[in-house]
């Protein structure tokens, strides 16, 4: 690969990084609700995903997510319901400092939010075959896209969590705690939510 092709894939993959979806929604309202370090789980879980399809695209499996079918659809209601027990939970909650941290279950939430992301899908078994010809990719050519896309993506998301985060930090009265985390519960619905209606 050459400096331009490695530079334009970046751009690329920061256009779709910074495109508000699922993947940065459900971030920022994690940050906002329960803070920087508890959404890393969630972004790991979302970057784990993109890995999948991203050796699905290398290794000619673009075919898996057109034979996915009811797995798909089955990840995808998961995933979608999942985000929404979780907002409606951050919503409901009184307390200004939300304690719901599982490591596992931010995870797992972000893996299943890239599962079954229509959009992810697209990039990276649509696009970038056409953008790279990923036959021919030497071993090097493989660990360049590799850090690229994903260092790109955990970058653009952790930049997220800590907006959120910041955001919170500067509020410090407890009325508008509370409506933060409403909002950030309503963010997380909405989440799941557009997981559903995405086709």
């Amino acid at each position: 690969m050459d400096l331009i092709t490695t530079l334009s894939l970046a751009l690329a993959m920061f256009i779709l990084a910074i495109t508000p979806g699922p993947g940065v929604l459900a971030t920022v309202a994690k940050s906002l609700a329960t803070g920087f370090q508890n959404s890393l789980g969630l972004i790991l879980g979302i970057v784990l995903g993109d890995a999948i399809f991203l050796l699905f695209a290398i290794f000619g499996l673009s075919f898996v997510a057109k034979v996915m079918g009811d797995f798909f659809i089955i990840v995808k209601y998961c995933g979608s319901l999942y985000l929404i027990w979780i907002g409606i939970k951050i919503f409901i909650t009184k307390e200004t400092n939300i304690s719901e941290t599982s490591k596992t279950g931010n995870f797992i939430t972000g893996l299943l939010i890239t599962l079954s992301n229509p959009k992810v899908i697209l990039f990276y078994c649509g696009f970038l075959p056409t953008f790279l010809d990923l036959s021919n990719l030497k071993n090097t050519d493989i660990m360049i896209v590799f850090f690229v896309i994903l260092s790109i993506l955990a970058s653009v998301l952790m930049a997220y969590a800590y907006l959120g985060e910041s955001t919170r930090s500067l509020i410090k009265n407890k009325k508008s705690l509370r409506r933060v985390n409403k909002i950030a519960g309503c963010v997380m619905v909405t989440s799941g939510i557009a997981i559903v209606t995405k086709s």
